[in-house]
């Protein structure tokens, strides 16, 4: 490597930061996570850390040990000291000079936020519109990897279209989840949502939701959906870590129900607060 430009400016190789030959910045080649607080307790911390440990597993990133992930998190929010609080943090594999391959060697960076939530009451006494887009992601979105272009291209086009997310359907028509969401269905007393698979991430607000649907009392079905057909359930709504339950009432311009909060998801919404006391 003979010369480095930053902006308009070059600097000799030698003397530039690391963390800009970062294999994320080149490929994506890095996993992470997003989790919250409520009142000063980080909520489902474990279920994270596991399913952050699996990722790194599956694309081959061992040089950093989870117990160490743990005690960053805790002491990261214990000193930011914000009561309801979104916790971002990923690894890439590391550092080096650009190529597809990479040495065993090669040290992770580690990277985490804490900041503080958005107040999310009024969009889950109102609902949201959610538009539709085609899933562009790569086939193992059970890694939560950092690849993540295709999700923001959805996102972009939803909120230009005045939507609040975005609900990917996949080459044969089916929906698969939202491009940053978990996607849920309410008919007939029934819970319905995607079953999981290797184009489906392993939601942590999944796995509770379907706990809440026991207390509730709903029968849960996990099968693919087409958009048709949810444009005439009852209620609908998704599932986000910072938001937990958020109420879908226009589902790609169409009204779902009577286009206001429907009771069985103001149960999920209650439920699920008693999960995060």
């Amino acid at each position: 490597m003979k010369i480095v430009m930053i902006q308009d400016k070059f600097f000799d190789p030698s003397r530039v930061d690391d963390i800009y030959f970062d294999r994320g910045l080149y490929f994506g080649d890095g996993v992470y996570e997003v989790l919250r607080s409520y009142k000063g307790k980080i909520f489902a911390l474990d279920d994270h850390l596991a399913r952050f440990e699996r990722s790194m597993k599956e694309i081959s990133i061992l040089g950093l040990d989870i117990n160490k992930v743990r005690e960053r998190v805790e002491g990261a929010f214990a000193k930011a000291a914000i009561p309801d609080a979104k916790i971002y943090f990923h690894v890439t594999r590391g550092s080096g000079p650009r190529g597809h391959s990479w040495d065993d060697e090669m040290k992770p960076n580690f990277f985490l936020t804490v900041s503080e939530l958005d107040d999310s009451s009024e969009i889950k006494e109102k609902g949201v519109a959610v538009s539709l887009y085609p899933d562009l992601r790569w086939k193992r979105c059970d890694i939560k990897s950092l690849n993540l272009l295709a999700n923001v291209l959805a996102n972009q086009d939803a909120v230009k279209k005045g939507c609040f997310e975005a609900i990917l359907v996949n080459d044969d028509g089916y929906i698969t989840e939202g491009s940053s969401s978990a996607f849920f269905s309410i008919n007939d007393g029934k819970l319905i949502t995607t079953p999981l698979a290797k184009n489906i991430l392993p939601s942590i607000t999944r796995k509770y939701v379907l706990k809440a649907a026991k207390t509730i009392g709903l029968e849960v079905i996990e099968k693919l959906l087409r958009p048709e057909e949810v444009k005439a359930f009852e209620e609908t709504f998704i599932g986000v870590t910072t938001r937990d339950i958020v109420p879908v009432v226009e589902f790609d311009g169409v009204t779902i129900g009577n286009g206001m909060v429907g009771k069985l998801t103001k149960s999920f919404i209650d439920t699920f607060e008693i999960f995060t006391s």
